[in-house]
């Protein structure tokens, strides 16, 4: 049986106020075409369908859109939730849904409902974990200590239960396959990731899930191996800078009689690349090897010892979709004889105030018209303070 492992859509999110929606429309494509080719049985998403738990009507209606196109190639679909989805709004219709091949996993009361495919000489066992918040569902799977740790290991406990259960009945092997949208510990996160908790509350130990035939986790968005049974698909396209060097993809895995076979990586590279560049505008603007990263979404760190005027608008000139500037110099030119306080109390007029102010945070003096500008509303404060 060949699976592919996703996770991570986040369908509807933007970035850095750039629209995503045919990135992602690109995303699905690669999806189904991944699928048709390369005759996948089954596919898993482990969490975080949507970026928000209210989706825009554009999310909503690529995901159906998605839905349809899936069912038309024949794949079966397990869907969790995850920490940004609402579990009941996703969730809805999954009793209807389930007669045309899409198993949603969306309730605690679902947790130890599998999906039981039939295969040849074997059977599995898919078993959906949502996003369990530690708050909202602790009662029910009957943990009193704080943190993920303990509602997970409880949920695989439940898991376990009814795995041994269809063991003991079944005629042929039966290879259990989880979905969990969690922290696993050694997972290495990025910045477009939402925190679970704080203090480190939320990192779930990889040896919860060591016995089953598959791991297939959420919620981090880098691809990545903790096991050779225990593994993050990532997210489909980068959500952040901090992804520039990702591969973006999903996992394809075989599962056989004897269980887990050949599992390896399939690339989807985004069309618009994440650049991120360091260095003084003038070199920016004008050296060749910078050229690449035209057409891409970029980070751009400022070196030059003063802060360039009008830097966004000139680096747009030739990085149009330049999203993130910085200004890091790389000498700073300081007073080593006065503190900026001590400077402030020596300046003689409120021009000089505001002119050293404006100097001290973007190191760069006022030019002529700044400082014409700045006399004029000085005089008009006066001016009406006269008036009053």
């Amino acid at each position: 049986m060949r699976i592919l492992h996703t996770s991570d859509w986040h369908l509807g999110r933007s970035f850095h106020q750039a629209s995503l929606q045919r990135a992602q429309e690109e995303f699905v494509d690669r999806l189904v075409d991944t699928i048709v080719t390369e005759q996948v049985d089954l596919l898993l998403v482990s969490g975080d369908v949507y970026d928000r738990a209210l989706p825009s009507v554009d999310a909503v209606t690529l995901f159906d859109n998605t839905l349809v196109r899936l069912r038309e190639t024949g794949v079966a679909m397990v869907i969790t939730s995850g920490n940004h989805d609402s579990a009941l709004r996703l969730g809805f219709g999954s009793a209807l849904l389930e007669h045309a091949g899409l198993h949603l996993r969306t309730r605690v009361a679902d947790i130890d409902r599998p999906v039981m495919i039939a295969a040849d000489g074997f059977e599995l066992a898919v078993y959906g974990l949502p996003y369990l918040e530690p708050r909202m569902v602790a009662e029910s799977l009957g943990v009193s200590a704080p943190g993920h740790p303990p509602v997970i290991d409880a949920a695989l406990e439940r898991v376990r239960t009814d795995l041994a259960a269809r063991r003991e009945a079944a005629a042929h092997p039966v290879h259990p396959v989880v979905l969990a949208h969690v922290f696993a510990a050694g997972g290495a996160g990025s910045d477009s990731e939402r925190e679970l908790s704080i203090g480190g509350l939320d990192i779930v130990p990889t040896s919860y899930f060591a016995d089953f035939s598959y791991a297939a986790l959420g919620h981090l968005h880098g691809r990545q191996t903790l096991a050779e049974n225990i593994r993050y698909s990532g997210s489909p396209i980068p959500y952040s800078f901090s992804e520039a060097g990702h591969h973006k993809g999903a996992w394809l895995l075989d599962i056989g009689v004897e269980g887990l076979g050949e599992v390896r990586a399939v690339n989807w590279p985004a069309t618009k690349a994440l650049r991120i560049l360091k260095g003084r505008i003038d070199e920016l603007l004008t050296e060749d090897k910078y050229a690449s990263a035209e057409d891409a979404w970029c980070q751009i760190t400022l070196t030059d010892t003063h802060r360039p005027a009008a830097a966004m608008e000139r680096l747009r000139g030739r990085f149009p979709d330049t999203l993130v500037l910085n200004f890091e110099p790389a000498e700073r030119i300081d007073d080593a004889h006065h503190s900026y306080a001590e400077r402030l109390a020596a300046a003689k007029s409120p021009v000089e105030v505001c002119a050293g102010f404006v100097d001290h945070v973007r190191l760069r003096p006022l030019n002529d018209a700044e400082e014409a500008l700045i006399v004029s509303v000085l005089d008009q404060v006066a001016s009406e303070k006269v008036q009053a």
